[in-house]
């Protein structure tokens, strides 16, 4: 009798192998998400237009006091250069970029869009670094536009009365970079934070206090309670528009400027590292 043949083993029939999600399209799929968002497009718009605004009127305000102080009145230029970033248009600026920035994130868990996105993409922390890198991107030509049209209006008011200064003028640039940055550094703590929570109102409370009440508790007339305001966001921002630092009978311990540009970069990237870390390890 003739053996039988040995037949070989089969093998299921798989289909092609879908080529591996490219970073890119990751940004291109947050890129859609984001712009998605409802009533994002008037939300940049608005707060745009609301800074710029609140600039103009302290810069106004200031052209009024310097009309009427006659032509031989000294003009605080130290003072009158940093009208461009007054604290109400830029704590205003705080609040939403952060808020939309934990929003890109929550929204997906409440949505269940999440679940669709873990299968198509299982690799969770590329797809939060995607959505890190087109909120970062989204939120510093935001606040690119801000800063420098916050800037140009208030020195064309204050030309007319002798009072602007050059962007060349001593510490005017740092000043304007630091406001264009805080929107990005904003949005990427909210996106964190919004990782971390994934509830839609709890998420909204901690980032307004964690980015504007906590710094409020700890002034800075006491050393160890300096030190922890200076760790803040909104108090590193301060620092940096400044151009001034205390008076020598002053009992105000001031940042230096080096520790707050440490304070921007430290703040988002601790964030996004945390977000990646508990996406990966937390079930959808």
């Amino acid at each position: 009798m003739t053996p039988l043949a040995s037949v070989p083993p089969t093998t299921s029939a798989r289909p092609d192998d879908e080529p591996p999600v490219r970073f890119r399209d990751l940004l291109a799929s947050e890129w859609i998400k984001t712009r998605s968002l409802r009533s994002i497009t008037w939300t940049i718009g608005l707060i745009t237009l609301f800074v710029i605004g609140s600039s103009a009127a302290a810069t106004l305000a200031d052209r009024d006091h310097l009309a009427n102080s006659g032509p031989n009145a000294p003009r605080p230029k130290e003072f009158l250069a940093f009208d461009a970033y007054p604290a109400a248009g830029y704590w205003t600026l705080i609040l939403v970029a952060g808020s939309i920035g934990a929003i890109t994130v929550v929204s997906e868990y409440s949505s269940g869009l999440i679940r669709t996105t873990t299968v198509a993409v299982p690799a969770r922390g590329s797809a939060v670094l995607a959505k890190a890198v087109v909120t970062a991107a989204l939120w510093t030509a935001v606040g690119t536009v801000v800063s420098t049209g916050s800037f140009l209006v208030s020195q064309a008011i204050l030309n007319g009365h002798g009072a602007g200064v050059p962007i060349t003028h001593p510490g005017v640039f740092r000043a304007l970079v630091a406001s264009a940055l805080l929107a990005p550094v904003c949005a990427l703590v909210g996106l964190g934070l919004g990782a971390l929570i994934r509830h839609s109102a709890t998420t909204m409370v901690t980032t307004v206090f964690t980015l504007l009440m906590l710094p409020t508790l700890f002034s800075e007339g006491e050393r160890w309670s300096a030190d922890i305001n200076h760790t803040m966001v909104s108090a590193a921002w301060k620092r940096l528009v400044q151009n001034w630092g205390p008076s020598p009978d002053s009992h105000i311990f001031m940042a230096s400027v080096t520790g707050s540009w440490l304070v921007y970069a430290l703040w988002p990237l601790i964030a996004v590292a945390l977000a990646v870390v508990v996406v990966r390890r937390r079930d959808v």
